[in-house]
């Protein structure tokens, strides 16, 4: 099969996909506190898109928590509008892909700004608002509008190329994925329909082990007539992931820490952090042999603690060896950064990265 020209329906010619989807749906359903269920009323906008933007790259699992907290603390989008940077960034640690959570307070005050506090209902509308892409618009118009979008996640990758038996590997696959996906689409009922489709690849269409005996959708999925159809979607070989190291920098001050705001664009912009120098590129043989990159922000007596922090970012593994010292003048000031109760760190928001080194320094027995 040529991915570039799907065939109009899945393997056998059925030809109500999505029928057979909302039926099971129906009875189905994941219930999610940011879910309408089948026949309600179309959910709040506000929740919709807050809820997909955490979802991206996260889990079901992390989010349910993290959304309830901040629905309680900024329950409408004027509210979220009017967060400090400092709070939204703090409350945001643990959901990863800190430039989201940047996205989300440009997005909040775009919307009250030049829309009134209300989204715009239509896919175009919405992509005009900073930081929505293709999926979110998509999802946000069809979810809480009603409109029909075609709605494309990586469960729904999942689901479309089993039904098609996709053979090229992803990424190459999507611009087809997309096409097949948009033929399934019903022009009603397109937020459930979407919902259903992400439901079927989290329960029943899984990645490992999928439960093809009582999916819906197995009289029209080719992959299910293959030896394998856990094998699609086809993945290309994974790059090698580059190393780095750097060092961090650990810096007390009568039971405080000092912690700084790292700059506001980059990897885990404008989050409260330790200290940290350059991280360089770096061998495998040579972690974590090497010095650091960059000498300490301060003349004092430095102790390298025992261990290393590891840390997977999308794009590199970064191995941090974590430097102590005690400091008896305050260099806050001069190094534009605040001093942290250490008891209190675990309100600090600190990021995933630094709260790694945090727990290593406060459990090393050179950091009494």
């Amino acid at each position: 099969m040529s991915v570039d020209h799907p065939p109009d329906q899945p393997a056998d010619g059925t030809p109500n996909v999505a029928a057979a989807l909302l039926a099971w749906y129906d009875v189905h359903h994941r219930s999610l506190p940011w879910r309408a269920p089948p026949g309600a009323p179309a959910p709040d906008p506000y929740r919709v898109w807050l809820s997909e933007v955490m979802l991206q790259q996260t889990t079901v699992a992390a989010v349910r928590a993290a959304y309830l907290r901040f629905t309680a603390r900024w329950p409408t989008v004027a509210d979220l509008a009017a967060a400090a940077d400092a709070d939204l960034m703090a409350a945001w640690a643990g959901l990863g892909y800190y430039a989201r959570a940047r996205n989300l307070l440009a997005c909040a005050r775009a919307v009250v700004a030049d829309h009134g506090g209300r989204f715009p209902d239509t896919e175009a509308g919405l992509r005009a608002l900073p930081g929505l892409g293709a999926y979110t618009a998509a999802a946000v118009a069809a979810i809480a509008f009603g409109r029909r979008a075609v709605v494309v996640d990586a469960n729904v990758e999942r689901v479309v190329t089993r039904l098609f038996a996709i053979e090229t590997p992803l990424p190459a696959a999507r611009p087809a994925i997309r096409v097949a996906a948009d033929r399934l689409t019903p022009p009603i009922r397109a937020g459930d329909f979407a919902q259903a489709m992400m439901d079927l690849g989290a329960t029943i269409c899984t990645a490992r082990r999928p439960a093809c005996a009582v999916c819906p959708l197995r009289p029209a999925c080719a992959a299910v007539r293959t030896a394998d159809p856990a094998r699609f979607p086809v993945k290309a070989a994974k790059a090698v992931r580059p190393e780095r190291q750097g060092a961090v920098w650990w810096i007390e001050r009568d039971d405080a820490v000092l912690l700084v705001r790292r700059p506001p664009t980059g990897l885990l912009g404008g989050m409260r952090a330790l200290p940290t120098g350059a991280w360089i590129d770096a061998a495998p043989a040579d972690l974590p042999a090497s010095p650091p990159a960059d000498p300490p922000p301060v003349q004092a007596d430095w102790t390298a603690l025992p261990g290393t922090v590891t840390h997977v970012f999308t794009h590199f593994r970064l191995t941090l060896t974590v430097f102590r010292a005690v400091v008896i003048r305050d260099i806050a000031a001069e190094l534009d950064g605040m001093w942290w109760p250490r008891a209190d760190l675990d309100r600090a928001g600190l990021p995933t990265l630094f709260a790694k080194a945090a727990a290593l320094a406060l459990e090393s027995p050179q950091c009494p």
